[in-house]
């Protein structure tokens, strides 16, 4: 995964801090939001469906996995850890942790609070020395040897899932709730934020959105559901082309836009398409 720098994250951060954070306004509590959003925005849903049903969740899973690890188990990929040269430093875990944009340290730091005799725990000073960076001063293998130990663990693996959550998944799906996205718009979102981390500037997720909604309106503004996703990838590409680890634009050109060009907004399996030329399937 190649997210922007940013810095690090306040653990514990709340579900609407962290769709504050996406959006680029202040955090406010549930009780100052419209009742829409407030209730996960499920009524202003345009084509229907919720990513974050068990199903659909699986799926984004999959999906995701096959861009990042050519592969559907996703859940093999807790162990993985390897530095992939974007200049990021570490990517690791089902989400793509890196050393060098403060998640990976976000991690290690809440599965530490849980757990804090845990093989990760001594690295906390070095991630926190190499954050903003490449470097992988006071890390190496031994650091490499010991996610890898973390890894089969259950904690650990609960500590992954709670991070991508709270990070990246809630914050994406309420996102495209509000906007009246239906499962594929939600997904949409989810890959990009994923990818280009949240924040307001022009190569974070929060930039994309805002080069879409420059050129479309979303459903819950009014507009046509196709014609916004379509602006938000457009947006994307031009994003990922700036950017030599992101030339590749597969995952959008013949998965998501695949998706989007057979109308099926709320990702119905059975489900084909290829990533980097390489063929998958969910039935």
């Amino acid at each position: 995964m190649r997210k922007t720098m940013r810095p690090a994250l306040v653990a514990g951060l709340t579900a609407a801090s962290a769709l504050a954070l996406v959006l680029g306004t202040p955090a406010v509590s549930a009780a100052a939001v419209p009742a829409p959003l407030a209730a996960s925005a499920s009524s202003v849903l345009g084509s229907g469906g919720d990513l974050a049903s068990p199903e659909k969740k699986e799926i984004a899973m999959e999906l995701v996995s096959s861009a990042e690890n050519s592969s559907l188990d996703w859940k093999k990929q807790y162990s993985y850890i390897e530095d992939i040269g974007d200049g990021r430093g570490y990517t690791a875990g089902i989400i793509g942790f890196c050393s060098g944009t403060g998640d990976m340290l976000e991690l290690v730091q809440a599965y530490t609070k849980s757990v804090p005799d845990n093989p990760l725990a001594k690295f906390l000073p070095a991630l926190e020395k190499v954050n903003g960076s490449a470097s992988h001063e006071g890390l190496g293998s031994a650091f490499e040897s010991a996610w890898k130990e973390a890894s089969a663990t259950k904690e650990f693996q609960a500590a992954q899932d709670s991070e991508r959550d709270r990070v990246y998944f809630d914050p994406a799906v309420n996102q495209g709730k509000s906007d009246g996205l239906g499962a594929l718009g939600q997904f949409i979102y989810y890959d990009a934020i994923v990818m280009h981390g949240p924040g307001t500037s022009t190569d974070s997720f929060g930039g994309i959105r805002d080069a879409a909604l420059a050129k479309a309106k979303p459903p819950a503004q009014g507009g046509d559901e196709t014609a916004y996703l379509k602006a938000f990838l457009d947006a994307r590409k031009v994003v990922m082309k700036k950017e030599e680890a992101h030339a590749d634009t597969s995952r959008v050109d013949t998965e998501q836009l695949v998706f989007l060009n057979d109308g099926n907004l709320d990702l119905h399996t059975p489900l084909k398409w290829k990533v980097y030329g390489d063929p998958y399937e969910i039935s």
